[in-house]
């Protein structure tokens, strides 16, 4: 059941050739992928690289694809025009690196990268081989920004609605994960093998939606545990206080170790507040500007009249995933613009970076960051690191489909 469809109909009717796509990394994530490859008429997948061969034989027999332990070698016998990188997080360079050198469009997989100076490298290859082909794409998959609620939520930020805003809290303590998670795979939750916790494995999606949607901080100051509720040595608990240039204040509290847990955002403007939780979306919205009122009401106590608004969106009702993937091919043919460009993933990299490099110096930290420094912070962590992992059978991970 291979893929050898040579050509696709657009939607306007324009006959496009498939593109040659191949996928890095057959892990969780990229057996995930497959499953949406495999419905999908814009891409003809060539082959799969990952250094299990079991999973290599196991796709091979159900999607009839090549595959290969080394992905230079995938490169170079497929023909491949573009990839899609599911590996482990700190692969993400190496991978999209040799695919730029080599003229190949990039979708990788979230975080982008580990830290912003492995982020700020991809971009630099990516702009190096740009030159040379100047229709070149870099996607990042963060396909929750296509989802409903969170587009009409900067819909409604963009128009206005809310006025100057004051405040965004994000409460996101719904990843409960047990020991059984951590201890699958040799890579997860380690400095050397995945580089962080919550913050880059679970919320790279959070963060990135934070700035997407209210922009990002001056400074930030970050509270963190580490294997504070399982036997890890990466962060599980996290609480940042950011501020915005802007004046804005945010709140980021995150953890797997609390059930039941809660995901609420709250963004307040002065024209009153958007709530988002248990796929309810509510925006009291004042009858005038709470600024007004502070500085002309005669009152005390006089609070601001507003109405409870339950605000509709609509939903695709399709796999986030898939719309990303076909968002990436219709970039690549012209027909559309990138729903999440791969060089914007600095942003929730850095913000992550910020929060642990602020539990490390005990104090706030500017964003821009120095990226050199958390660099030189994330190194010594794994060169000081004495934690042995145990670990479960790597094969028995679980419905990884609401978890991303």
């Amino acid at each position: 059941m291979g893929y050898t469809g040579a050509e696709n109909q657009t939607e306007r009717g324009t006959t496009v050739a498939r593109i040659k796509l191949a996928l890095v990394g057959a892990g969780n994530m990229g057996s995930s992928h497959l499953k949406d490859l495999s419905k999908s008429s814009s891409f003809e997948l060539v082959g799969i690289a990952d250094i299990d061969e079991a999973k290599l034989a196991a796709h091979n027999k159900a999607y009839d694809v090549k595959g290969f332990t080394d992905f230079n070698e995938l490169f170079d016998k497929t023909g491949c025009e573009a990839v899609v990188i599911a590996t482990p997080h700190y692969q993400h360079t190496t991978v999209a690196i040799e695919a730029f050198s080599r003229g190949m469009h990039v979708l990788t997989e979230k975080p982008v990268g580990v830290h912003v100076k492995d982020v700020e490298k991809m971009t630099t290859a990516y702009n190096e081989a740009k030159k040379k082909k100047p229709d070149l794409v870099y996607a990042a998959m963060f396909q929750q920004r296509t989802l409903g609620y969170w587009r009409k939520i900067k819909e409604l930020i963009s128009d206005g609605e809310l006025g100057k805003l004051v405040r965004t809290t994000w409460i996101i303590t719904d990843w409960f994960r047990t020991q059984f998670y951590y201890d699958n795979g040799g890579w997860r939750a380690t400095w050397k093998g995945e580089g962080g916790g919550v913050l880059l494995n679970q919320c790279p999606h959070n963060l990135d939606l934070y700035q997407w949607l209210v922009g990002m901080p001056a400074t930030v100051h970050g509270f963190a545990s580490f294997g504070k509720y399982h036997r890890i040595e990466v962060e599980d608990e996290v609480t940042a206080y950011m501020e915005h240039a802007d004046g804005m204040v945010g709140h980021f509290i995150t953890t797997t170790g609390e059930s039941p847990g809660t995901n609420r955002l709250e963004i307040v403007g002065e024209n009153g507040k958007l709530v988002f939780e248990n796929g309810e979306l509510v925006f009291f919205r004042n009858r005038h500007s709470m600024v007004k009122q502070i500085n002309e009401s005669q009152k005390g106590f006089d609070k601001v009249e507003n109405w409870k608004i339950t605000v509709p969106y609509s939903s695709h009702g399709e796999s986030g995933h898939r719309i990303v993937l076909e968002n990436f091919a219709d970039t690549i043919n012209g027909t559309a613009e990138l729903i999440a460009p791969a060089p914007e993933g600095v942003h929730s990299v850095g913000l992550s970076n910020a929060m642990l490099l602020s539990v490390a110096k005990k104090k706030p930290v500017s964003i821009p960051l120095d990226g050199d420094e958390f660099e030189a912070v994330l190194n010594d962590l794994i060169k000081n690191s004495t934690f042995t992992k145990d670990e479960s059978d790597p094969g028995r991970a679980g419905d990884l489909s609401k978890s991303f």
